[in-house]
């Protein structure tokens, strides 16, 4: 898993932030139900603004797009 934080003007402790939300929110959220691949979040100016709600809703919608384990697999060995 990957982020790419651009400044979009901001600085090093607002881009951190985000950096903290956005992993805590794919550990919670992704992670479990993955298929193991790479994965690279690219995030826009507005995602500085954010509510947390807004941010995991947005992640979400990024999960349905992806290729997830089948109901009952067994997890991959790491």
């Amino acid at each position: 898993m990957g982020f790419i934080i651009p400044k979009h003007g901001q600085n090093s402790v607002a881009r951190n932030r985000l950096k903290r939300r956005l992993r805590e929110l794919v550990r919670v959220t992704v992670l479990p139900s993955l298929v193991p691949q790479d994965l690279v979040i690219r995030t826009l100016p507005g995602a500085y603004a954010m509510s947390w709600t807004a941010l995991s809703r947005d992640v979400a919608s990024l999960v349905k797009r992806l290729p997830t384990l089948p109901a009952g697999a067994p997890e991959p060995a790491p």
